[in-house]
């Protein structure tokens, strides 16, 4: 776990570059997300705008969700403003003829002033509504000039809230859970009561839900953070689960961890990742850790703080600091270890993410 924690850390830095691709390689989704579609890497316009496509031989048409779409709720949307090359299709355009079956057009007229729009539906309750367009396509090396696509303007019945709940890593019972609700984007909040804090969608990094680290607590001892995230940089918190030990930047892991040693009162040592072990039989002698967002504060029991060495010689702070010479030097990742044994509800009506403790079977 330790070495191919890093890989993930790293791995998340690609998303704020485009990487260069000597193939297009198709990759096997998760079932829970995607309903086990096969998805390929391709990018839209010029410069290219990396999407994640779903293959799908029998759709007449493909779709790209466009930015101002009403409910889109992916994490790669395109802009068709960025792109020097994009165009929309009139309804008197042959193309317009492809995604309707027996002749059925969706509009009537010429010229620029009656695009070609065009709705679909899927699954039982869902449809969308989008503008018939034309820009580059990229595929790997492959450059397909005036490819034909569905920009998508509006979606409904796209799924409105989630929840999981991640079991402890010394469980060999529990399995976790993950629960889908499904409903219109624009649909009001299930009532809560449990305390929330906002989600934000900031530059460069635009795949990732931010939150607003206000500050930790080791103890008594408040480690300020601030500023919360930085539109320009992509600096900021989110909440991962797939990392496991949290990283917390520099000058924020150095406060944390020499509060949390000096408290523990016991020599250091390091192993692996982790920089502040020691020996102890009572874990339950180390500092309370609370995680402080704004709106929400998150007390973390001593197992989602500590990790034991298998042997049981050791018992080490279970975070770590972020790398310092990559782009997640000013990301911190709460991971896996740490949302232990809580409900994580994300809604994205709200746009925010709850958090309870939960026994999680």
């Amino acid at each position: 776990m330790a070495k191919k924690d890093p890989d993930r850390v790293m791995a998340l830095s690609m998303l704020a570059h485009d990487q260069k691709e000597k193939q297009v390689p198709i990759i096997s989704s998760t079932p829970n997300v995607f309903m086990g579609n096969y998805l390929v890497q391709a990018k839209v316009g010029t410069p290219g705008q990396v999407m994640f496509m779903v293959m799908d031989t029998f759709r007449e048409a493909t779709i790209v969700p466009c930015s101002g779409c009403t409910g889109c709720l992916s994490s790669k949307i395109f802009s068709p403003k960025m792109s020097s090359t994009f165009s929309t299709l009139d309804c008197d355009s042959y193309q317009c003829d492809w995604p309707f079956p027996y002749g059925q057009k969706p509009c009537h007229g010429s010229g620029p002033s009656h695009p070609c729009v065009f709705n679909n539906s899927y699954g039982e309750d869902s449809s969308f509504s989008a503008t018939l367009s034309q820009d580059s396509l990229t595929l790997g090396k492959n450059i397909i000039p005036n490819y034909t696509f569905g920009c998508i303007n509006a979606v409904s019945g796209e799924l409105h809230m989630f929840s999981y709940c991640l079991p402890s890593f010394k469980s060999k019972s529990s399995i976790g859970s993950l629960k889908l609700m499904i409903g219109p984007a624009n649909a009001p909040s299930e009532p809560q009561d449990f305390p929330t804090t906002q989600l934000h969608h900031i530059a460069p990094r635009t795949s990732l839900f931010y939150v607003n680290l206000t500050g930790i607590s080791i103890g008594n001892v408040l480690v300020p953070v601030s500023p919360a995230f930085d539109m320009k940089t992509g600096a900021g918190t989110t909440i991962d689960t797939n990392t496991v030990i949290t990283r917390f930047v520099q000058p924020i892991y150095k406060a944390v961890r020499d509060a949390f040693r000096k408290q523990i009162g016991k020599s250091i040592s390091s192993f692996s990742i982790f920089d502040t072990c020691f020996t102890s039989n009572n874990n339950s002698l180390a500092p309370v850790v609370t995680l402080h967002f704004s709106g929400l504060d998150w007390i973390l029991p001593t197992e989602n703080t500590l990790i034991n060495s298998s042997d049981g010689s050791l018992t080490c702070l279970a975070m770590a600091a972020a790398p310092s010479h990559n782009e997640n030097s000013n990301l911190n990742l709460i991971a896996s270890y740490q949302q232990q044994n809580f409900r994580m509800v994300i809604d994205y009506g709200s746009m925010t993410v709850g958090i309870v403790s939960e026994l999680c079977k």
